[in-house]
C-alpha cells in the first residue's frame, strides 16, 4: 500500500464531509487507505463517515485525547508507504495525491513534505513553509516586525517570507494541516509528541525528522484549501495561551538551557503582551461605536440644553441644577444606548437605520418614566424631543461616515449577501440553488453558470465558467458558490485565486450534501447555508429571548403570591424562576430528542417546549424533531411567549431530569 491519509476529526461534520469529497477523488490511481480519527465529536459526524464513506476506516474515541494522541492512534493502524496528516478542514487537488508522492519517489532524501496553501478566498497562507522558531526568529514574528519586513532574510525567518512560494524549497518546518511524512522515518524518529496536546507537534516532528538526517520540503505544484480561522483563533486570548505555552514545550526539549530560558522569557513577554492586544482589540471593536454615540448624544444634548436654557427657561439668568447634568442627561443616553443594542443597532453589519429605531424606542421609555417621576425631578419635556431629533440625525450620519470610509462592519439598508452565482452543470446547479432558495429567506437572485467553457445556448444558465467576471459586475453577485461534483478542486483553486479581486465570497457545495461552505472560518457556524435555518441562533434572537427571559422572571417574581396557585408544581415554579433569571435556563427550549440527524442551533435547555404549546402529553421523536426544526427555524418572541400562556400552569415542571 503505498498512501495512508490520516483525518482527526472533532465537531466538524460539514468540512470533514467536503475533506473527505475530495479525498475521494483525489484517491483514484492510489493504493491508498483513509482513517478517520474522531475524538468524540457530538455533531453527527461519525453517522455521517458510517453512512456516506463506507471505505474509510472509523476510530470512534470516548474522549477528546487531543491532535497528538489521535494522530498517534492512526498511524500505528496505518500501513501506507506514506503517512498524510491531513485535518479536516482542508480542500486537496484531485491530483494531489499522485504528484506528492511522485515527488517522494524521486527524492529519497524527503523525510517529509508540505504543500502550498491557500485560505477559503485563495490567498497564500504563508504558514505553508516556516523556519526553525529559534529566539531571534520568534522575538521577529511575536512582536510584529516579521510583518513589516515580509521578505527579508533576518526579520522573515518565522514564515521564510524571502523564499519564493512558487518555487520547491527545503525548509525547517513544515504544517499540521498537511504534512507527508516517510513511514519508515516515523519508525525511526518516533510518532507525535503527545506532550503537545494542539499546537507545536509539527513544529516539534518536522524538527525531529531534521536531526535524523533527512530533508522537509515545501512542495507548491499542488495545493489545499485550508479553511483555518485565523482572525476567529488569533484574537483569543485562549489561543495565545495554548500556542505559546507549545512554544516553551518545544524549546525545552529542543534548545540549550541557555536558549530555551531566553526563549522561554520571550514567550511570557509575548504572552501577556498579545493577551494585552487581544483584550483591547475585541473591548476597542465593541465599545467603539456605542462610545461614539455616547459623545455624540452628550455633545449635542448640552448644546442644545444651553440654547433652550438661556433662550426659554432661564431668559433672566441661572441654568438647570447639576443634578440634571450629573444624573437625568447620563440617564438619558444609558436608555437611549440600551434601545439602539436592543434593536440591534450594534450587531454587525451595522444597519444605519437601527440607530434611528432605537433613538425613537428609548424616548419612548423616557417619556413614560419621565411621567412617572415626582414633579422637581421633571426638567423638560422638549429637551428629551430634541434630543432624540440629535440623536435620528447625528447617529445616521456617524454610520454614514464610517461607511463612506469604507469601514467594513457598517452597511447601508439590509441587504445581506442576497446575490448568488452557482457554477456546475445543470442537475447538480439546480440541486444547489434550491437549496439556496430554501435556506436564504431572504435571497435576491440566483443565477447558474455552466461548468464548461463551452456553453451551448440554455435558458437555465446565465453563462458559462470563463464568462464570471463579467457576471459577477453586471448582475451585482455578492458570492460564488462552486459545485465539487462536477468542478475539480484545482479549477476551484485556480478560480478563487484569479478571481479575488472582485472581492465576492466564495463557497464549495459538496456533492450529495446539504451543507455549502465557505469563508476562512471553520469556527464560525454562520458560514454554513443549510436546509434548516438557525434563526434562533442569530445574534439579535438571541439576545430577545434572553430579553424576555428575565421580563417574564421579574413579572412572575411580582405575581407569584397569586400566580403560585395556579402552578401544578409551585415549589418548582419559583426554583425555575431564578434559574431562568441568572441564565441557566430558558423559559422556552426543545422537545426532548436523542437522534444525532437532526441538527439545531444550541440554545439553554428550557423549562417549557414547542410540544406544551399543543398540550400533547407525548411526542414521538419524529414529531418532536419537527417542532424542534420550525421553532429554530423561524424562531420570533412571539412564540415563547405564546407557548408561555398556553402552558402556564406547568411552568414550575422539572427540568433537571
Amino acid at each position: 500500500m503505498k498512501l495512508s491519509v490520516i483525518i482527526v476529526n472533532y465537531n466538524v461534520e460539514y468540512f470533514l464531509e467536503q475533506c473527505l469529497h475530495a479525498v475521494r477523488r483525489a484517491m483514484k490511481g492510489v493504493a491508498g487507505e483513509v482513517i478517520v480519527v474522531d475524538n468524540n465529536s457530538i455533531d453527527g459526524s461519525n453517522l455521517m463517515v458510517k453512512n456516506k464513506f463506507p471505505e474509510v476506516k472509523l476510530m470512534e474515541n470516548t474522549e477528546n485525547l487531543g491532535f497528538s494522541k489521535a494522530n498517534n492512534q492512526g498511524i500505528r493502524v496505518a500501513q501506507g508507504e506514506y503517512v498524510l496528516l491531513l485535518n479536516p478542514d482542508t480542500v486537496v487537488e484531485d491530483d494531489t495525491f499522485i504528484k506528492i508522492i511522485g515527488f517522494m519517489d524521486e527524492h529519497p532524501e524527503a523525510g517529509a513534505l508540505g504543500v502550498k496553501m491557500v485560505d477559503g478566498s485563495g490567498k497564500f497562507l504563508p504558514e505553508s513553509k516556516r523556519g526553525l522558531p529559534t529566539p531571534a526568529a520568534a522575538f521577529y514574528k511575536m512582536f510584529g516586525i516579521s510583518k513589516v519586513f515580509p521578505r527579508s532574510k533576518v526579520f522573515s525567518k518565522y514564515h521564510l517570507g524571502y523564499l519564493d512560494e512558487n518555487e520547491t524549497h527545503e525548509v525547517d518546518i513544515l504544517s499540521g494541516a498537511f504534512m507527508l511524512l516517510r513511514k519508515k522515518v516515523l519508525d525511526e524518529i518516533g510518532l507525535l509528541d503527545e506532550t503537545f496536546f494542539m499546537y507545536g507537534e509539527d513544529i516539534d516532528l518536522s524538527y525531529r525528522v531534521i536531526k535524523a538526517g533527512y530533508k522537509n520540503f515545501y512542495y507548491p505544484e499542488t495545493r489545499i484549501i485550508h479553511y483555518k480561522g485565523e482572525s476567529t483563533k488569533k484574537s483569543s486570548v485562549n489561543y495565545v495561551l495554548v500556542f505559546y505555552n507549545a512554544m516553551v514545550i518545544f524549546a525545552k526539549k529542543h534548545f540549550t538551557y541557555k536558549n530555551a530560558r531566553l526563549f522561554t522569557y520571550l514567550i511570557n513577554l509575548a504572552i501577556y503582551f498579545r493577551a494585552f492586544l487581544a483584550i483591547l482589540s475585541r473591548l476597542f471593536e465593541k465599545l467603539l461605536l456605542p462610545v461614539i454615540d455616547a459623545a455624540a448624544l452628550l455633545g449635542g444634548i448640552l448644546a442644545i440644553t444651553g440654547i433652550w436654557g438661556r433662550s426659554f427657561i432661564y431668559t433672566e439668568g441661572g441654568s438647570y441644577p447639576h443634578a440634571f447634568y450629573v444624573y437625568v442627561i447620563p440617564s438619558y443616553i444609558i436608555i437611549w444606548l440600551l434601545s439602539i443594542f436592543f434593536s440591534g443597532g450594534y450587531d454587525k453589519p451595522v444597519r444605519i437605520l437601527k440607530s434611528a429605531i432605537g433613538m425613537g424606542a428609548g424616548t419612548v421609555i423616557i417619556l413614560v418614566l419621565y411621567a412617572l417621576l415626582p414633579e422637581s425631578l421633571r426638567f423638560s419635556r422638549a429637551l428629551i424631543l430634541l434630543g432624540t431629533v440629535w440623536g435620528i440625525l447625528a447617529l445616521p450620519a456617524i454610520r454614514l461616515i464610517l461607511y463612506l470610509f469604507k469601514v467594513p462592519w457598517i452597511q447601508l439598508g439590509e441587504k445581506q449577501s442576497q446575490r448568488f452565482l452557482v457554477i456546475g452543470e445543470k442537475e447538480e446547479a439546480k440541486r444547489v440553488a434550491k437549496l439556496l432558495e430554501s435556506a436564504y429567506a431572504r435571497h435576491e437572485y440566483v443565477g447558474l453558470v455552466s461548468s464548461s467553457e463551452r456553453l451551448k445556448k440554455d435558458k437555465d444558465f446565465v453563462g458559462n465558467i470563463n464568462q464570471v467576471l463579467d457576471i459577477i459586475t453586471i448582475y451585482n453577485i455578492d458570492e460564488v458558490i462552486f459545485c465539487s461534483k462536477n468542478i475539480p478542486h484545482q479549477m476551484i483553486i485556480d478560480k478563487m485565486t484569479e478571481w479575488q479581486h472582485t472581492q465576492v465570497d466564495y463557497k464549495i457545495a459538496p456533492e450529495d450534501s446539504l451543507s455549502i461552505i465557505g469563508s476562512n472560518s471553520i469556527h464560525t457556524r454562520g458560514d454554513l447555508y443549510t436546509v434548516h435555518i438557525n434563526a434562533v441562533d442569530k445574534v439579535a434572537n438571541r439576545r430577545n429571548k434572553r430579553l424576555l427571559d428575565i421580563v417574564l422572571s421579574l413579572v412572575f417574581i411580582v405575581i407569584s403570591p397569586v400566580a403560585v396557585f395556579f402552578q401544578k408544581y409551585p415549589a418548582g415554579f419559583l426554583k425555575n424562576i431564578f434559574s431562568v433569571l441568572f441564565g441557566f435556563r430558558s423559559w422556552v427550549g426543545y422537545c426532548p430528542v436523542t437522534s444525532e440527524e437532526i441538527h439545531l442551533p444550541k440554545i439553554r435547555k428550557g423549562v417549557l417546549n414547542p410540544a406544551n404549546a399543543m398540550k400533547l402529553k407525548e411526542t414521538d421523536e419524529e414529531t418532536a424533531g419537527k417542532l424542534n426544526i420550525l421553532y429554530a427555524r423561524d424562531y420570533n418572541i412571539w412564540k415563547d411567549l405564546n407557548i408561555v400562556l398556553y402552558a402556564f400552569r406547568y411552568l414550575g415542571q422539572n427540568v433537571y431530569g
